[in-house]
């Protein structure tokens, strides 16, 4: 993407949400982290971080329950505000996510927890994966999770989380896949020197192979689209995969240009609007606090991911 329409739409992407503008100065501006972090910090007094954070209840949680309902929950309260990108040391979503931990899994590595975490879908393992590493959670329970997820690889490369259950799942699913993969990464983004940490490299390689295999949102025998949504620019994605989730996991990980991304990248140009924006195109259903964005509008959540991705790709 020419880097003048990129700038043509930063002055509309900085007159969002504190969310938006300070990832839009990180990634599509550069600028000096200090000028950025100072931006990131208005997450926790201002606009939509603000408003999840003063909905958290005395006991630290979000909705009533821990997963569920969907999607007023403990579990994806954080993890729209991980999305959001409020500063990782705030400490009462510190105190949300050791509630998670706490209470799907268990206070500590012990046989309670190790059973639990045995029986837990590998999606929602990904999740509490995902929003411990980003809030600092740091113990044994952790190395636990992640030697979980390198044990349940399917044998196409990837996960399933109904893997274990009647029916067996044969193949991997992308919404598993890509719940997983982005808990591993910010595992490793919080969990340098870790022994385990090759393994975890060479796992997400081999799921994001599997995920080529299928140019992102194609079956690998027929060429057809597996599932519509897959094509459909949603956000908040909550536990669905679409074309976008996928190519930002490749964008994140500077993953080399690979001509089976191609199709996705097609598509994901074709969903631009007239204005040079990308709208939210689908919703699903469920309670929610506020909506960030209108479905079919222009979406700055939506034109901020899809422009990171054509930056990365473009290079």
């Amino acid at each position: 993407m020419p880097a003048s329409k990129t700038m043509e739409l930063i002055p509309w992407l900085l007159d969002g949400d504190p969310a938006i503008r300070w990832q839009t100065m990180r990634d599509l501006q550069h600028a000096p982290e200090k000028e950025w972090r100072a931006e990131q910090r208005r997450t926790l007094s201002e606009g939509w971080g603000a408003q999840l954070l003063a909905l958290q209840a005395p006991d630290g949680s979000w909705g009533g329950g821990i997963y569920s309902p969907k999607w007023t929950s403990t579990t994806y309260t954080l993890l729209t505000l991980c999305a959001i990108g409020i500063p990782h040391d705030h400490p009462p979503a510190q105190r949300g996510a050791a509630l998670v931990l706490d209470k799907q899994l268990g206070r500590a590595r012990d046989d309670l927890f190790m059973r639990n975490l045995a029986a837990c879908d590998r999606c929602i393992v990904g999740m509490d994966l995902m929003i411990a590493a980003y809030f600092g959670v740091r113990d044994g329970r952790m190395d636990a999770m992640v030697e979980n997820l390198l044990g349940e690889i399917m044998p196409d490369g990837a996960w399933n989380c109904r893997r274990g259950r009647e029916p067996e799942p044969h193949h991997s699913s992308f919404h598993t896949t890509f719940n997983v993969l982005e808990g591993l990464q910010v595992w490793l983004e919080t969990t340098p020197q870790h022994p385990l940490r090759n393994d975890v490299l060479d796992a997400e390689q081999r799921a994001l192979e599997f995920t080529l295999e299928h140019r992102l949102f194609k079956s690998d025998k027929t060429g057809k689209v597996i599932n519509h949504r897959f094509t459909m620019l949603s956000f908040p994605h909550r536990w669905y995969y679409n074309i976008l989730r996928g190519l930002a996991h490749f964008a994140s990980a500077n993953w080399p240009y690979d001509e089976r991304m191609e199709d996705a990248i097609a598509l994901l140009k074709s969903r631009r609007r007239s204005d040079g924006t990308w709208p939210v195109q689908h919703k699903y259903s469920g309670r929610v606090y506020f909506d960030m964005e209108k479905t079919g509008g222009p979406s700055r959540w939506n034109t901020l991911r899809a422009l990171r991705v054509l930056q990365w790709w473009a290079r």
